[in-house]
């Protein structure tokens, strides 16, 4: 089964971007076989900036990338959205690409599910 997950809001100040990774990695680990792809869009995008620095005991959302990353996982950021918040010449948590809406409409075509946050 492949399932896509479709990120929008920001990475911190709500809980959607931390609970969309949360349920990617329950996914990955009840079923490794799922493939999961993320796609960071709109103020999620800024999901992919490494080098985060959150208090201790609170959720670090580059880490929860990395593990979905580390479990087979694929995610991508949207390069427009990245662009319009001035990032698309910061480097990226390593294997996250940046990419666009043709790459998105294929990975929807392709999903059996599609989730959205």
């Amino acid at each position: 089964m492949k399932i896509l997950l479709i990120l929008n809001d920001a990475p911190y100040g709500t809980e959607k971007a931390y609970n969309a990774l949360r349920l990617a990695m329950a996914l990955q680990k009840e079923q490794p076989e799922t493939e999961v792809l993320v796609f960071l869009m709109a103020d999620a995008a800024t999901c992919a900036i490494p080098n985060q620095a959150t208090p201790q005991g609170y959720y670090n959302l580059e880490r929860m990338v990395k593990a979905v990353i580390h479990k087979g996982g694929q995610v991508k950021a949207c390069g427009t959205c990245l662009d319009a918040r001035g990032l698309k010449a910061i480097p990226l948590i390593e294997g996250v690409e940046a990419s666009n809406m043709p790459q998105l409409a294929q990975w929807t075509l392709a999903a059996d599910k599609v989730l959205t946050f």
